[in-house]
């Protein structure tokens, strides 16, 4: 038969047969090794199967995210003990069916009411002043009343929490006790005092002036890159600074330290407005440059660095 025949009954060429019939063979000894393989390393594969890895792991237990829900065991009831002594004190147990008096027995079921008449228009408000936990989710709220007359009384309220912190009841009578002493002021640190006309103690002035009653442009007091928020209603129309002093001994100096000195300096202004004149008191820390003190941190207000400024 010619090439020629052989092409048109679609027989393939010899060649290309024994290429394929190689490339078979070829593919059957490969096919073999990788059982043989699998084979071997069956038991190994099998191993890495089952042991857990570190994202199985991970997976089976996922970090809490941002947004879970946590409940606080020891939230402080001091907010409760408020309503309750204010709904206490106003109502009586002779109307046991006015607002006050249902109010309080919401919040505390086996407290009485007390026996008062007029008991509504005596207190003025209830404030928590101090709160103890003890065992088993016992507290002790202690609430200042204020009264009409300007009178305040003191009474330690018995709240029990529950243990998810978020449910609270008034276990017994609030019963009056002392107030809190008064706290020893510590000796300040802002022992060096400056005089009222130097640099320092006049560019304080000239801030606290501009800033106070609006009236010029705060950013030309404020070191570079400090910026402070403007302050809103206020009517102040001046100031008198009644004492100003500070930490370090650099702030009393007669002429401007060094560039990136700072001074930390606490002043004691009195404000006037339409009203009359307000005691009132600054901590500010000042940064010297180029020959002048300029504001860098103002605890009073908000005010923050960043960029630059020459």
């Amino acid at each position: 038969m010619s090439a020629a025949t052989g092409s048109s009954g679609g027989e393939a060429p010899p060649m290309a047969a024994g290429v394929d019939l190689a490339r078979m063979r070829r593919q059957v000894r490969l096919g073999r090794w990788g059982v043989w393989a699998a084979l071997a390393c069956g038991p190994l594969a099998l191993a890495v199967a089952v042991m857990p890895s570190p994202t199985a792991k991970a997976a089976a237990a996922p970090e809490p995210s941002a947004g879970t829900v946590r409940t606080a065991a020891a939230a402080d009831p001091s907010g409760y003990a408020e309503l309750f002594l204010a709904a206490w004190l106003r109502s009586t147990a002779s109307d046991e069916s006015s607002a006050q008096a249902r109010l309080a027995q919401a919040l505390a079921p086996s407290v009485p009411l007390p026996q008062s008449a007029g008991a509504q228009s005596v207190l003025e408000r209830a404030v928590a002043v101090r709160s103890a936990q003890h065992e088993g989710g016992q507290w002790s709220v202690t609430v200042a009343a204020q009264y009409a007359d300007f009178s305040v009384r003191y009474f330690a309220v018995p709240v029990v929490a529950d243990a998810s912190g978020g449910s609270f009841t008034v276990t017994g009578a609030p019963g009056q006790v002392a107030g809190a002493a008064s706290a020893k002021v510590p000796e300040s640190a802002y022992g060096v005092s400056l005089p009222a006309k130097g640099l320092l103690a006049s560019t304080v002035a000239e801030f606290l002036r501009t800033y106070l009653t609006g009236l010029g442009e705060v950013d030309r007091y404020l070191a570079p890159g400090a910026k402070l928020a403007a302050l809103s209603g206020t009517s102040y129309t001046d100031l008198q600074v009644e004492q100003a002093s500070a930490i370090e001994e650099a702030a009393a100096a007669e002429t401007v330290p060094a560039d990136g000195t700072q001074a930390r300096v606490r002043v004691q202004i009195k404000a006037q407005d339409k009203a009359g004149a307000w005691p009132l008191a600054y901590e500010l820390t000042l940064t010297a440059r180029a020959g002048r003190w300029e504001v860098s941190a103002f605890a009073t207000a908000s005010i923050a660095g960043g960029g630059g400024r020459s």
